[in-house]
Parts: C-alpha cells; sequence; structure tokens
C-alpha cells in the first residue's frame, strides 16, 4: 500500500466514525503534518460533505492552500456550505489569482458576498480579484499575479538588491525582476528584465556597486496581453525556456505575470481537455452535470458515428454476394478495421496536437500530409505483406491474400490521409479538432475500408471462386 492509498484508508476510517465516540480528534489526528497537497489528492475519491468534514477539520492556513487545490466540483460545494466569515480569511490568504480561481466556481450570489465581505478587511485585494474575475476565462489575465518585484532602469546593483530584499513577502517568484519607467499619466511601462542570477552576477563581476542595472538587463521582451490564451502563455514559456512571461493591459501596461508553476497546471488541464473532447466528450462533464446532462452531450456524437457506421453496413450488404460466395473474407475485415483505425487516430492524435501547440499549422499542410502518409506507405506496406501471407495461407489461394493484403494497403493509406486532414478541416471551419477527429475518423475509415476490402475482392470473385 502506498503513502496516498494509506492516507484515504485513513481519512475514510476516521470520517466514519461516530461524532460521539471521537468527537473530531480522530480526523485531525490523521490531517496532523499531511500535506494540503496530499490531501487534495485523496479527496477526489471522497465525497463532497467528507471533503468538507476535512476543510473544517485543518487550520486556517493549510485550508486556504486546500481550498485552491481540489478539483472544482469539491471547491463549488465548500464555497456553498463552509461559513462566510471563514472563507474571506481564506481568500485574504490565498494569492491574488488563486482566490480568483477559487471564487469562479462559487455562484455570481456567492461570490459577490465574499466579495463584499472581504472589501471590508482588505479593499485592496477585494478589488484586484474583481479585476481579475473581469478577464475572460482561461486568458493570461486569468492567469496573472501581480505579485513580483518591480525596479527603476536608474537604480544601482546595490538598490536592486535593497529592493528585492524589501521586497513584499507574499511575491510569488524572485526568479526574474522587472524594470519599468513610471510615465505622466502613472503608466508603468516595461522596459527590460533581469533575473535574480544575472543581478548577482554583474554585481560579482563589477567592481562598481553603483553600476545601473539598465547597463546589462534584457531589452529583447517577449510579452503577452491580458486577453492571449493560456494555451499561447504556455506555448510561449516552453519555447523560450521563461520561468515567468510578462502580461500587459489594453494600455500596454505592465499589470502582472504568468509564473512557470501556473503554466504546468495549464498544461495538465489542457491536455485533459483534449483527451476528452477527442473521444467525444467533454472535460467538466463527469464533474459538473447530471447523467442526463452527459447523455444529451454524448448522444450527438453517437448518432453521427451511428448513422457513418450504417453507411458502412449498406455498403458490406451490397457486397453480400461476394461474402456468401468466399466467406472466408468476412474473418479478415474486423482486422483490415482495426489497424487502418489506429493508424487514423495516431495521424490525428499528433495532428490536433500539434495545432494545439504550433507544431502544426494551416499553412503548412502539405508537408504534415506528406510526413504522415509517407510514415503510413511504409506501415501499410509491411503489415499488408504479412496479413496478405497470412490470407494465402489460410485460403491455399494467393490471390486471396493479395485481395487481403492490397486492401488493407489502401485501407491504411486512406486512414491516414482522413485522419490529417479531418482536424485541419475542422479548424478551418471553425470548429474544435479534437472534438470532431476521434469520432468521425474511425466512422469514415470503416465505410471506406471495407468499400474498399469488398470492391478488390468483387473484381477478383471469378478467380477467388
Amino acid at each position: 500500500m502506498n503513502q496516498q492509498t494509506e492516507l484515504l484508508t485513513r481519512l475514510r476510517a476516521a470520517l466514519k466514525r461516530p461524532a460521539s465516540e471521537t468527537g473530531d480528534m480522530g480526523l485531525m489526528t490523521v490531517l496532523e503534518g499531511v500535506r494540503p497537497e496530499d490531501i487534495a489528492e485523496s479527496s477526489r475519491d471522497l465525497s463532497n460533505p467528507e471533503v468538507l468534514a476535512i476543510f473544517n477539520g485543518l487550520d486556517n492556513e493549510r485550508a486556504a492552500d486546500l481550498l485552491s487545490l481540489l478539483e472544482d466540483e469539491a471547491t463549488g460545494y465548500i464555497l456553498e456550505h463552509a461559513p462566510s466569515v471563514r472563507l474571506t480569511d481564506m481568500l485574504d490568504r490565498l494569492p491574488m489569482d488563486d482566490a480568483a480561481d477559487v471564487l469562479n466556481e462559487a455562484s455570481p450570489e456567492k461570490a459577490e458576498e465574499l466579495l463584499t465581505s472581504l472589501q471590508k478587511s482588505a479593499p485592496d485585494d477585494a478589488e484586484e480579484i474583481r479585476d481579475l474575475l473581469s478577464y475572460p476565462e482561461s486568458s493570461a489575465g486569468r492567469l496573472m499575479t501581480d505579485a513580483f518585484v518591480k525596479l527603476n532602469a536608474n537604480m544601482s546593483v546595490n538598490e536592486a538588491f535593497a529592493a528585492v530584499r524589501d521586497s513584499d513577502e507574499e511575491v510569488e517568484t524572485l526568479s526574474d525582476l522587472f524594470i519599468v519607467e513610471t510615465l505622466s499619466d502613472d503608466r508603468d511601462v516595461l522596459t527590460g528584465i533581469i533575473s535574480l542570477r544575472e543581478l548577482v552576477r554583474a554585481g560579482a563581476r563589477r567592481k562598481d556597486p553603483n553600476v545601473k542595472i539598465r547597463d546589462f538587463m534584457t531589452t529583447d521582451i517577449i510579452s503577452v496581453s491580458v486577453d492571449t490564451h493560456q494555451k499561447e502563455c504556455a506555448r510561449l514559456i516552453a519555447k523560450y525556456d521563461f520561468t515567468t512571461l510578462p502580461v500587459l493591459d489594453r494600455k500596454h501596461r505592465l499589470v502582472g505575470i504568468v509564473t512557470f508553476d501556473d503554466i504546468i497546471d495549464v498544461l495538465v488541464e489542457e491536455f485533459d481537455e483534449d483527451l476528452m473532447r477527442f473521444v467525444g466528450s467533454d472535460a467538466d462533464v463527469m464533474d459538473k452535470r447530471t447523467p442526463l446532462q452527459i447523455a444529451r452531450l454524448r448522444l450527438p456524437w453517437l448518432m453521427g458515428t451511428m448513422a457513418l457506421e450504417l453507411l458502412a453496413g449498406l455498403f458490406i450488404a451490397r457486397f453480400d454476394y461476394v461474402l456468401i460466395k468466399v466467406a472466408l473474407l468476412a474473418s479478415f475485415m474486423p482486422v483490415i478495421s482495426a489497424l487502418s483505425g489506429n493508424v487514423g487516430l495516431q495521424a490525428a492524435a499528433i495532428v490536433v496536437r500539434g495545432l494545439d501547440t504550433g507544431h502544426v499549422s494551416l499553412e503548412t499542410w502539405g508537408r504534415s500530409l506528406a510526413r504522415e502518409v509517407s510514415s503510413a506507405l511504409i506501415m501499410a506496406l509491411v503489415s499488408g505483406s504479412i496479413l496478405g501471407a497470412i490470407g494465402a495461407a489460410w485460403s491455399h489461394h494467393w490471390l486471396f491474400g493479395m485481395v487481403v493484403g492490397v486492401a488493407l494497403t489502401c485501407s491504411m493509406l486512406t486512414a491516414s490521409v482522413m485522419g490529417t486532414l479531418i482536424p485541419m478541416l475542422s479548424r478551418r471551419l471553425g470548429f474544435d479538432p479534437a472534438t470532431t477527429a476521434g469520432p468521425f475518423e474511425t466512422a469514415f475509415q470503416d465505410v471506406i475500408g471495407y468499400t474498399v476490402f469488398l470492391w478488390l475482392a468483387s473484381l477478383m470473385l471469378p478467380l477467388l471462386t
């Protein structure tokens, strides 16, 4: 039993004990010394009332951290059922970007109630959270924090070190320091960036402690706007190996930074969403909707797939005389369908991911198609030769093996083309490639694969019989 499983078992045992038997001591003993991250992971397998009981058993510091780490549904449940006074204290303890994420899971009425309460004790924090919530969801504005160190270009190295030492304890990162120039209209315009490591090295290399940081700051700045999608932020941080990314508002003022730890969360979230959409579902389906709502979301995709598979059935029925004459053909249809489907799904997955990360674009679709078809041709020739040899040995007829091998080769090549083009066409038409690629590629491939196979068999029928 690993540590996480052991913690979950102990939590469940403590939660099941009657209050008259142990009071809160059983649960509090289990929670003692446990990190909020571990509690949050175990909470995924607990009911919302059980998570609320755990939340109530924690001290305020760990409870605040737990609130920002829980699944969305559990966070929303706690916000609706925990005392507002304590929740207000939680929001005050959290970084502003995390507090905004937490409030995003509350009902509008509850969020306004908590912000109004926070306004009385920490008006600046309340105002900042309101500003963050005003930005589009999944944007840089929602991700960013304003807890970072600002410097002036005319500061000396010693003055910069003093500013770092005196910085607020709520500053999220000291890896990068941002040099701004305050204009007459109180706008903080970003003029440069310097890492703390570069500042230390500059101070060590230069004998004059009064040298200005403008002499060695980086002025080639990559930044994003508050409306930039979080996927683009993740792409830029990955491309340039940044640990932070400055965020500018619509007036080009430096209003915040996106940090590396937030980007890791974004990557996990986006991957989960893409994976769920790729199989014709939705990333939030399981957590936020009733069984009826889940069924209503999935049924249209299933009906579309059913229609295409029925079309495949019509083609099979059209060639029923071929199957009657050579029944052994039916034994190879599942193999052709499965191998072709795998090739198509692999191609679709690569293209969908490439479109998301920017490695594949609509402008270079020809290059992507050529690469996928070339690799599919190699796999198709190898697989077709093997299946053809098996078919020939099984039927004792070399022509039968040729039909099976050629059909598989053609089907796999077609699947590769479809798997590459369907996501690109979806993007061109304004649809989500991750949603359309998975269900429809498989269905289209069955139609084409069965048709090619049976059509070739019908041409060779006089020789096969």
